[in-house]
């Protein structure tokens, strides 16, 4: 590790087999945790490369613990973090709408490190049960149209790391990882990130993919739709920019989607907005982001996929798809 360090120290980069490497030795615990720490820091002051992207990429998904749920071709909706905007749980309230849509979902979350409240910090605190075994998944997704991947239990090889992020507090390259190793390696991701040139690297890597993908990024820093800003959507079919417009919708305030300071605050948001008594901007933000979700796996305009999730979240449906996945022990 002091050769690596030396090397980036000194502004150079790393192969993709060397970046795939020094992760599985991590995960073998033949570092100690000042050597991590300094390696993770390295990177949040300077860009990373594809090919160490790639690299940090594959060692993930060699060491996880897969689940195969390709019967049910689910989307993930799962966003970076790490963009400090403090968002209620916009992705995870989304990943409900689109199951109630139809859509099966298998749902890649983690507990926030630069985030008050994570997607599994806010599911938790609801009571959804987290799980590995693949039985409970597919009775999940088969009863609610939604199963959780809380990523420790998928990523075990990953605990060394999880208490230096959390000393950290802010985000690394891991939060650049997330969306892309879901253990159950879905077909149809729509993935946030939390800058263009982030943006620029993914779209490299999915387009050498099979995967049927819309990656987003909001322009005013966000990693996700939220209607603040104009967003970039770059998908397997297309390039495009989108704003609140599109959708006959006004721009929202960042205050308007605040999330809240603590988990027991942002659980209360999360659990006003899917029993429809959200704000309007709070639901046009949801259902914009389902919306794209729907219109990535369906292959539909986004305006008809947003359609789709006013009439998902409003029925009531996505909040029984809810309720039905806490009731699963």
């Amino acid at each position: 590790m002091k050769h690596i360090l030396s090397r980036l120290i000194n502004h150079e980069t790393i192969s993709s087999e060397e970046a795939k490497q020094i992760l599985i030795n991590i995960s073998k615990g033949n570092y100690n945790q000042s050597q991590i720490a300094s390696f993770l820091t390295v990177f949040m002051m300077r860009s990373i490369t594809l090919d160490e992207l790639k690299g940090f990429r594959n060692a993930l998904l060699e060491l996880c613990v897969p689940v195969d749920l390709s019967a049910y071709n689910p989307i993930d909706l799962c966003g970076t973090g790490g963009d400090g905007k403090d968002t209620f749980n916009i992705s995870t309230l989304s990943s409900f709408v689109t199951a109630a849509a139809g859509i099966p979902v298998a749902k890649h979350g983690n507990y926030g490190v630069s985030s008050a409240c994570g997607s599994s910090n806010v599911l938790e605190s609801l009571g959804v049960t987290f799980s590995n075994d693949v039985k409970f998944l597919e009775r999940a997704i088969e009863t609610t149209g939604i199963c959780v991947l809380h990523a420790p239990l998928f990523h075990p090889a990953m605990k060394i790391i999880a208490p230096i992020r959390q000393g950290l507090g802010v985000k690394t390259f891991f939060n650049m990882l997330g969306p892309m190793v879901n253990p159950s390696a879905p077909k149809n991701q729509m993935v946030g990130v939390f800058n263009l040139e982030l943006l620029r690297l993914y779209a490299y890597l999915y387009q050498d993919s099979d995967i049927n993908y819309s990656i987003v990024h909001d322009l005013g820093g966000y990693d996700e739709i939220s209607l603040t800003n104009t967003v970039k959507i770059v998908s397997n079919k297309s390039e495009v920019l989108f704003s609140a417009k599109d959708l006959g919708l006004k721009n929202n305030t960042q205050e308007a989607i605040f999330g809240g300071n603590t988990i027991a605050e942002a659980s209360k948001i999360f659990k006003k907005i899917i029993e429809g008594q959200g704000s309007k901007a709070q639901n046009n933000v949801v259902c914009a982001n389902a919306g794209l979700a729907i219109a990535t796996a369906k292959n539909l305009t986004h305006i008809e996929g947003y359609e789709l999730a006013k009439e998902a979240l409003f029925s009531g449906k996505a909040n029984q798809c809810l309720n039905k996945l806490i009731a699963l022990k």
